[in-house]
């Protein structure tokens, strides 16, 4: 189990405006799971934006009024006989902060304060939600979580993220259709954390390197691509022409095993591998160096792989990341992974 002091310097990493004045207390305090620490944070997410106003956006909606108002939708008036009460279905725009960031910020809350998290954690977000009387509910089941940001509403990317790792680790649900609790992130979700956290920490830690999630293509002979999949690292780290590709993996079980045999993820290795090749033929035109790296997130296990390959001219490297250390031991390993291969 990662220390939850490290679930919060991962998030720091990830989203920057944890490091900002309002959330420094944050990092000192103990939390007894990461639904506390989540709802620690969105108290202070949530306290800050308001201060700013909540987010308000043009919500369509169709009803009966007295009074006209929008536009009038007249095949439902005489579908629905509103003249006969003095009245008229009419479609409007109204300026509100009913809007979806809104209710899936209410609705995670919702979720929280019936999840194991203290009794001043759940007074804290009681009093918040007092300003969301206008917001409904949404079914967090059914969100769609690719949301376009923008300078009006880049406030609540952070927040919003916050919600995504809430809702998918705490809300479940069984095979009666009802909704049940879990105290854990699962391990698709610490996957999406555990890639966005290795990328953002070499970028500000190594501002001398080129640090991106980079597409690599596919070196044709032909220029036919019909069908043939994205390539997208998860890291790419670059320094004039000496490129490191990071896959970062986060897996109950760092390898797999047959017959009592133990053996690395056969995928990720081809996948590795494909990245490198092409890459590698990419930049053949000129003096380079390209290497691949399957990171894992280390486990309990006996077995953990800490191998160097040369595999037809690219050196390949497997290696753990043990994120159960205190933070600064992390940071030393992440370090010590640029030094080896850019001498930095």
């Amino acid at each position: 189990m990662i220390p939850i002091q490290n679930i919060y310097y991962m998030l720091s990493y990830s989203f920057s405006v944890l490091n900002e004045q309002g959330y420094k207390s944050i990092a000192t305090e103990k939390f007894d799971n990461i639904a506390e620490l989540m709802a620690a944070i969105l108290v202070k997410g949530i306290a800050t934006q308001l201060k700013r106003g909540l987010q308000k956006e043009y919500i369509g909606r169709t009803e009966e009024l007295s009074l006209l108002r929008g536009k009038i939708d007249v095949s439902e008036s005489v579908k629905t006989q509103t003249m006969l009460k003095s009245q008229m279905v009419c479609s409007y725009d109204e300026f509100s902060v009913n809007g979806l960031m809104n209710r899936i910020l209410k609705s995670t809350v919702y979720l929280l304060l019936k999840s194991d998290i203290s009794a001043k954690r759940k007074k804290e977000l009681k009093k918040l939600m007092v300003f969301f009387a206008d917001v409904e509910l949404i079914d967090l089941n059914i969100v769609n979580w690719n949301i376009q940001y923008n300078r009006t509403n880049q406030t609540y990317q952070m927040m919003i993220s916050i919600c995504y790792l809430v809702v998918k680790g705490l809300l479940q649900t069984n095979s009666y259709g009802n909704t049940k609790l879990m105290d854990f992130i699962d391990e698709q979700r610490m996957c999406y954390l555990y890639e966005k956290f290795i990328l953002q920490y070499y970028k500000k830690e190594f501002p001398q390197l080129s640090v991106n999630a980079s597409r690599i293509s596919w070196q044709l002979d032909n220029g036919e691509d019909t069908l043939l999949p994205i390539m997208q690292s998860d890291i790419s780290l670059q320094k004039d022409n000496t490129v490191l590709i990071i896959d970062a993996k986060y897996y109950s079980h760092t390898t797999q095993v047959k017959y009592d045999k133990h053996s690395l993820h056969s995928n990720n290795l081809y996948q590795i591998f494909t990245y490198v090749k092409n890459k590698d033929y990419e930049l053949r035109q000129q003096k380079h160096e390209v290497s691949g790296m399957l990171l894992y997130a280390k486990t309990d296990e006996d077995i953990q792989p800490n191998n160097v390959y040369q595999m037809s001219g690219n050196q390949i490297s497997v290696k753990t990341l043990d994120l159960n250390l205190p933070f600064s031991d992390i940071s030393r390993q992440l370090n010590d992974i640029v030094k080896m291969h850019f001498n930095l």
